[in-house]
């Protein structure tokens, strides 16, 4: 693909202009390190051209402190770039009742209520669904419920799915599926993750 060129150019209809600007669904899948961490690389992309992100972290902790969160917060808050919202489910997400005992699976579900509402409202033009795949992996969130409302969502919203085991139906459906492979990992010579690095 010399200069960015693509291979073919299918008989759909649709000018260039009209192709280029299709909204897509980015797959970061794989027992790979890297998948959330291109999830937010992409996420600074979308912040320089002034578009709102929203982030949804399912299943890490509140106590997790992921160094893109910080920079990303700062960023939207400068007033220069998008504006970036940033919800974790491990806080009990920020629009359900601090005080909510919600298990880890209600949990997930609201979280993906509240993308559902998002995606209907346009609220944001990049979504970062972070580990989303776990809670389909798990049956916690229907895969084809997911897919029906990423295939009728309004507008040009571009959302990006991270985790491990991408069910073959979402990968079958999205636009771009990454899978990262492992080579080598410090871990596998018995190092815990480090600062800057793993967060």
């Amino acid at each position: 693909m010399p200069q960015g060129q693509p291979e073919t150019v299918p008989d759909d209809g649709l000018t260039t202009r009209q192709r280029r600007n299709r909204p897509l669904v980015l797959v970061h899948t794989g027992v790979g390190k890297g998948k959330s961490t291109a999830a937010f690389g992409l996420a600074l992309r979308a912040w320089t051209q002034g578009w709102p992100i929203g982030v949804f972290q399912f299943v890490k902790s509140a106590k997790w402190k992921v160094g893109e969160e910080q920079a990303l917060k700062v960023l939207g808050a400068s007033g220069e770039g998008g504006s970036v919202a940033w919800h974790k489910m491990g806080e009990g997400w920020s629009w359900v009742q601090r005080d909510s005992q919600l298990s880890n699976e209600e949990a997930a579900r609201e979280g993906w209520e509240q993308v559902k509402r998002d995606l209907a409202a346009e609220t944001h033009k990049l979504y970062v669904l972070d580990e989303f795949m776990y809670p389909l992996h798990w049956g916690w969130v229907d895969t084809d419920e997911v897919i029906e409302v990423l295939r009728t969502r309004p507008g040009t919203q571009h959302v990006v799915v991270t985790g491990r085991n991408a069910p073959e139906k979402l990968v079958e459906f999205a636009d771009l599926v990454t899978e990262m492979t492992k080579v080598k990992h410090p871990m596998d010579a018995g190092q815990k993750g480090q600062r800057g690095i793993e967060w």
